[in-house]
């Protein structure tokens, strides 16, 4: 499979900036939704970049320093647990996208987001399903916003001890939700996401 299908379609369109958004942290009862959006040189490609999620916190890390290195321009926002609770979720992953995009040093000529997601901005825009595997520049973005939210929840896990952050990074195993039913919620809790535990 062409990772870089999309963007070389594109390129050969005369958009000379492509950018790759992805969200991480929709499911957890727990902590933000951290997005990241990335411009990434069609000359000089990383290899191993793919979804986050199938590889290990160690090669994300090197992974993620190189992106930054590398890219044109890279961005990552996130939205707080009050903010999803008032918003829900779906509304404040497509708000954390656009700020990410938005908050770009160089402005995008396409944008292509991972999922189903349209976003409200003023750029040409594609959402991918299964982006962050399929692309690579959606691929290099969920890097990105995985390791910087893995690394606020386990300093949250510092702050919150006993909840087990450091490992489950605020998703609702059984082992946080029991610590949810003895000790109650912390203030990074969704209330929407742990009505059954309030």
């Amino acid at each position: 499979m062409d990772k870089l299908f999309y963007e070389r379609q594109l390129h050969a369109q005369g958009c000379k900036y492509v950018c790759g958004v992805d969200e991480v942290g929709r499911g957890p009862l727990a902590g933000p939704v951290v997005c990241a959006a990335v411009i990434m040189p069609e000359d000089d490609i990383i290899e191993g970049v793919d979804d986050s999620k199938k590889m290990t916190a160690k090669k994300r890390e090197k992974l993620a320093d190189l992106i930054k290195q590398k890219a044109i321009a890279w961005a990552i926002c996130r939205v707080e647990p009050q903010v999803i609770d008032q918003i829900n979720i779906l509304q404040a992953t497509r708000l954390c996208m656009k700020n990410a995009v938005e908050g770009l040093s160089v402005k995008p000529d396409f944008v292509l987001t991972d999922g189903n997601m349209t976003l409200d901005i003023d750029i040409a825009q594609k959402s991918i399903v299964k982006g962050d595997a399929q692309c690579y520049c959606i691929g290099a973005a969920s890097i990105i916003a995985k390791v910087e939210r893995d690394a606020l929840m386990a300093e949250y896990a510092g702050v919150y001890p006993g909840y087990g952050f450091e490992k489950n990074v605020g998703y609702g195993t059984a082992a946080h939700i029991a610590a949810i039913k003895e000790k109650g919620l912390t203030p990074i809790h969704r209330r929407s996401f742990t009505k059954k535990w309030q």
